[in-house]
């Protein structure tokens, strides 16, 4: 039955626009908030959403985590795990569901992966890894760049449309690697020892676009680290956005907040050199201008002064006349000097001649010359006739000539001479000398009888 009075109630809300309103709501107030808390209710359907409940000692929010934004979770949460969670606070309007709609999660209080961060920052800084004096200086106009990134990423794209505005005349060679999971570390090492060998890049920027901690975690491991610090090139480190640090910015010779600014710090511009050479060049001429009405006036105040070279050389020809002269005059005094000198050196030396000293001379070394050949032959005859009686003498003694007497020198068949006749037995070789030759003989009888 329809009423004859008009209805003056509030309009009342469906349950679907009361929702609806109370997610926007929801959604404008809290654009996005970090909470911690033990996870609870945990479910994995097969489409690879996840779904649980966050709880403390008191309440509890439901959770959703989609596939695009799990898959980089390792490992896998558990039920009981105290975690923590950044996320979208919202309402599920189906069901009228408080909840979140979780970007990140990570254990609760320091997360692992930022506690090996901490640790390996605290290491290489001690070591003097991040020192600013060891750091390479950037070139101001590198003449080769290599970029070390994935050649699929955005990070590539947008280097080369920054350098190709700024400076196309560089070129640039790309050290393609993986930037992202478990093989991109010993990729990004073995790109940076491919840039070196190469040797054609004197500036290597190094980076990725951005992403969660995991997928930058490549830049935080120590052989990327120490890889970059030990480059011979200098490095720009150009890893995430503006807000993402990892080590490799630590350790590069200069850091970049992205891969856009790494080439915009890389590379002149351009448009800037050009400017600047147009006003060098405006310079110059002015400069040049200058320079020869400078010149022109100095050319006029010297012509003035110059003096006709005719007159200069006459002038040195008489000068030379007069030298000439001078020097003839000077030669015929010197050379009669001389003649003079040299007729009174004549006379002086043939007075003082040499010849009757030495006619003199000749004539006492004749005399000492006799004289030293007779008393050579004096002492010649002197040992002649002591060498003669020395000889008599000595003949007297010799055992020779006791043996020219009749008389014999007997040894035994050791050479030793035989002195006693107990000295020998009978079978025993001897050899008798005597005067003129010897004789070997074997004795047959002993005879000690003394008589």
């Amino acid at each position: 039955m329809t009423s004859p009075y008009p209805d003056t109630r509030p309009r009342a809300l469906t349950v679907s626009e009361l929702n609806r309103q109370a997610r926007h709501l929801l959604e404008s107030s809290f654009m996005q908030v970090w909470v911690e808390g033990e996870l609870s209710s945990f479910s994995k359907p097969s489409s690879g959403h996840w779904y649980f409940s966050l709880k403390d000692q008191k309440c509890q929010i439901r959770c959703a985590m989609f596939r695009g934004a799990n898959q980089r979770i390792r490992p896998l949460p558990r039920e009981g795990d105290q975690i923590r969670i950044r996320g979208k606070v919202t309402l599920y309007e189906n069901r009228g569901d408080f909840q979140i709609i979780v970007e990140h999660m990570e254990p609760a209080g320091i997360g692992a992966l930022q506690q090996a961060f901490e640790a390996l920052k605290l290491k290489l800084h001690a070591e003097g890894l991040f020192d600013p004096a060891r750091k390479k200086p950037i070139p101001s106009m590198p003449r080769h760049i290599g970029v070390i990134t994935s050649p699929t990423g955005a990070a590539i794209h947008d280097i080369l449309t920054v350098l190709a505005r700024r400076c196309p005349a560089i070129p640039v060679t790309l050290y393609p690697t993986a930037v992202q999971g478990q093989a991109a570390t010993a990729d990004i090492v073995r790109a940076i020892d491919q840039a070196q060998r190469h040797g054609v890049a004197d500036l290597l920027i190094i980076g990725r676009g951005g992403g969660s901690l995991e997928d930058l975690w490549c830049f935080n491991e120590e052989t990327v680290a120490r890889a970059i610090a030990s480059c011979s090139i200098p490095t720009v480190s150009a890893v995430g956005h503006e807000v993402d640090v990892t080590i490799a910015d630590f350790v590069a010779d200069l850091r970049a907040p992205t891969p856009s600014a790494a080439a915009e710090k890389a590379s002149p511009d351009q448009l800037q050199w050009l400017r600047r050479l147009g006003e060098q060049e405006l310079r110059l001429g002015q400069s040049a201008r200058r320079l020869f009405q400078r010149l022109q006036t100095q050319l006029g105040h010297l012509a003035a002064r110059l003096r006709d070279p005719r007159r200069q050389l006459q002038d040195k020809a008489q000068r030379m006349d007069e030298l000439d002269l001078r020097l003839n005059k000077a030669m015929a005094q010197q050379l009669v000097q001389t003649r003079l000198k040299a007729n009174h050196l004549s006379q002086r030396l043939s007075t003082q001649s040499p010849h009757k000293t030495l006619l003199a001379a000749s004539e006492q070394t004749t005399r000492l010359n006799d004289r030293l050949e007779a008393a050579i032959r004096q002492q010649l005859r002197q040992q002649h006739e002591h060498l003669q009686h020395n000889a008599q003498t000595l003949h007297l003694v010799s055992p020779l000539a006791t043996l020219g007497r009749g008389y014999a020198i007997v040894r035994d068949d050791q050479n030793r001479i035989v002195r006693n006749s107990e000295a020998l037995s009978e079978g025993s070789s001897i050899t008798a000398r005597f005067g003129q030759g010897s004789v070997r003989a074997q004795v047959t009888e002993v005879n000690s009888d003394s008589h």
